[in-house]
Parts: C-alpha cells; sequence; structure tokens
C-alpha cells in the first residue's frame, strides 16, 4: 500500500515536471495563449459596451482587446462602424480591412469597405474590388430544417454586392461627363449588376427603381416602365417610382395615367416627407401634364366627378371626426363623475360604405396605391412599342 502511495506521488511529480519543462520551452506560446484570453475578455467587454451604444467605452476596450489578441475579426468589424458613426473614413476602411485579411470569407466587411470607398470617399475601383471578392466568396451551404440555414444570407449577400456595384458604376458615370464612351460604358455595367442582384432576389425595390431609372436614361422605355411598375408594387407608399413612372409616361403622351401617378406621388410626400421644396417642384410639373390632361373631355368628366365623389368622402368623414369628438367628451365626462374607463374609440372605418379593420385599412390603400394600370403600355406581349 505504501509502495502504491509512492509510486502515485512520484507520478505527479513526473506530470508536473514534465509541464514545467514543456512551459519553460514553449514561454511565447504560453504567453500568446494567456494574452489571448486577456483580448478576448476586452473585446467582451467591447461587445457589451456596443450593444447598448456607450461608443467610448466599446473603442477602448476593443483597442485593448486587440492589442493582446489582434486577430479578432469581429472586434475589428466593429470597430469599423463606430469610425463611420464618427465619419474617420480612413481609419474605418483601415479596420474593414484588418476584419477581411483575417477572415477572407467575412463578407459584410468587405461590402462596408465598398460602401464607405465608394460612397463616402469617392474611391470607386477598391469598392468594386470588394465587391467582386463578396461575390466570388465561396462559403459551405448548410441547411438543416428548422434548425440552421444560411443559404438565405449568402445568396442576399451576393444580391446586395450586385446591388452596390450597380450603384458604384452609376456614381462612376456621373464623373465621366467629359467621356461619353466611359459613361455609356459605366451606366451599361450598372444595368448588368442590377439585373445580376435581381435575379437572385426580385423583391429588392431600390434595384427595380434604379434599374428602371437607368433604362429610362438610356431610352429604353417599355423596359423601365416594367421596372417602375414592379417597383410600385413592392412598395407602393415610397414615391419615388411613382414620380418617375409619371415622368414617363408624360414622355410617351399618355397624360391621364402620368396625372394619376404624379397625384400620388404628391400625396405621399405631403403625407411622409414633408419637403417643400421638393413638393413644390412636383406639383409643378404636375401642372405641367395637368395642361395636357384637361384638354381630354372624357378625362375632364373623370376629375369632375371624382373631385366630388372626394368632396362627399370629406364631407362624411368630417360629420364622423364630429361625432367621434362628441363621444369622447361624453366619454371624459363620465370617467370625472363615474370613474369609467376613457374611451377614445375613433369610430367605424368605411370604404365603399363597408366597415373596414385599419389592417383592411391599410390594405386598401396599398392596394390603390400599389396598382400600376399603365403596365398595359409597357406589357412585352403587346405590340404598343
Amino acid at each position: 500500500m505504501k509502495l502504491k502511495k509512492l509510486l502515485s506521488g512520484l507520478f505527479s511529480v513526473f506530470v508536473i515536471a514534465v509541464v514545467a519543462v514543456v512551459a519553460y520551452f514553449n514561454q511565447p506560446y504560453i504567453n500568446h495563449q494567456v494574452d489571448k484570453v486577456k483580448g478576448m475578455y476586452y473585446v467582451h467587454q467591447g461587445d457589451k459596451a456596443y450593444r447598448v451604444y456607450n461608443i467610448k467605452d466599446a473603442i477602448l476596450f476593443y483597442n485593448k482587446g486587440l492589442s493582446l489578441y489582434p486577430k479578432h475579426y469581429g472586434a475589428w468589424h466593429n470597430l469599423g462602424n463606430i469610425y463611420v458613426a464618427y465619419e474617420d473614413y480612413s481609419a474605418a476602411l483601415d479596420a474593414y480591412s484588418h476584419a477581411f485579411r483575417i477572415n477572407p470569407k467575412m463578407m459584410i466587411a468587405r461590402m462596408n469597405y465598398g460602401i464607405v470607398a465608394s460612397e463616402l470617399l469617392g474611391d470607386f475601383d477598391s469598392a468594386i474590388d470588394q465587391y467582386k471578392k463578396t461575390i466570388k466568396t465561396k462559403r459551405y451551404l448548410i441547411d438543416i430544417p428548422f434548425i440552421f440555414n444560411n443559404k438565405l444570407s449568402y445568396y442576399e449577400n451576393k444580391a446586395i454586392a450586385y446591388y452596390n456595384m450597380g450603384v458604384t458604376y452609376r456614381m462612376k458615370s456621373l464623373y465621366a461627363t467629359d467621356n461619353w464612351e466611359k459613361q455609356r460604358r459605366y451606366i451599361n455595367r450598372a444595368i448588368q449588376n442590377y439585373q445580376k442582384s435581381i435575379d437572385i432576389y426580385p423583391d429588392s425595390y431600390d434595384a427595380q427603381y434604379n434599374l428602371g431609372t437607368l433604362y429610362h436614361i438610356t431610352g429604353d422605355y417599355d423596359r423601365a416602365g416594367r421596372c417602375y411598375c414592379k417597383a410600385i408594387s413592392l412598395e407602393p407608399t415610397k414615391y419615388e417610382a411613382h414620380y418617375n413612372l409619371a415622368v414617363l409616361l408624360k414622355r410617351l403622351g399618355h397624360y391621364n395615367e402620368a396625372y394619376e401617378e404624379i397625384d400620388k406621388a404628391v400625396t405621399l410626400i405631403t403625407a411622409l416627407d414633408q419637403n417643400s421644396g421638393l413638393l413644390e417642384y412636383i406639383v409643378s410639373v404636375m401642372n405641367d401634364i395637368s395642361r395636357n390632361v384637361y384638354n381630354n373631355e372624357e378625362y375632364k368628366r373623370y376629375v369632375k366627378y371624382r373631385d366630388a365623389l372626394m368632396a362627399q368622402k370629406k364631407l362624411k368623414a368630417a360629420k364622423e371626426e364630429k361625432e367621434n369628438k362628441k363621444k369622447l367628451k361624453k366619454s371624459k365626462k363620465m370617467h370625472r363623475e363615474y370613474g369609467e374607463p376613457i374611451s377614445e374609440d375613433r369610430g367605424p372605418i368605411f370604404i365603399d360604405k363597408k366597415e373596414v379593420t385599419e389592417e383592411e385599412l391599410d390594405e386598401a390603400i396599398h392596394s390603390d396605391f400599389g396598382s400600376c394600370p399603365s403596365f398595359k403600355y409597357f406589357d412585352p406581349t403587346t405590340d404598343e412599342f
């Protein structure tokens, strides 16, 4: 028994001695691991500060963590985002480049680098280079039902990269006004990249709208109109596509439809944007279109009927609002006297004499603004063009 204890003790001493010898001859490795642990701790503290927008502490912790463990690409990426917020764009590019040099498959860092380089520093070629590398980046696609799926994010990132490359080529074309051949080449490349983005993700309002704008500029009115109509169906309450479609329809002589679209644009700007300068300009275009519209007797009758209907609806809405105010006043009185809860019910909502919920009202608004009656002029199956 004593011999067994002695052997066990000798073995423990031997193990400790071996560990000590290994540690002595691998001191740099041990120090590196210790620094790595400390660095990860400070990065973790930086992440906590970053999540609650405590930017000053986040910068302090990230820099401290990276000084100990400089290969933490997530910390470099977050630092890049912080530098963008502080408008230190050169430092942001440096941080992003550290991130994707450490992890070449970090597509978000490459795309952020591209956006800052092109849109904030005008370095279009560097941005395009990063977008191309993002598109070429190969990742293993994993699809475990109900658990994990990276297919969607992978393809979405490619779609965004193509879209951003389209934006960058469009911006390059704006700086090539002295060279028409270059400008046309850049516009064509922008069109190609927007189309590739749409091939992957067709439900992007921005891609459809921007592609439509370039087709419009290059005189391909058929494709431009289809892109505008698609954009309108995706985001009915964004005025830009309505306005551009109105300008296109006016150019093609479809004044009635042009007036309807610009009327929607004016309504949306008034309700959502409150940009008086923009509104004033678009109203002037609307007035120009209306001069052509009102030469059409049939449309005059339609406008008269529409205005009468709108006046009737406004009168009805005013009466309902008056009744609702009375109800609210009565409810407040009951609350003061008897402690009953105040009812702020605004009364029923009606569309075409049918009572609807607020959700149904939103759907009706989207249906109205999201329709594109003029699509028939751009349908490739017709002979309009």
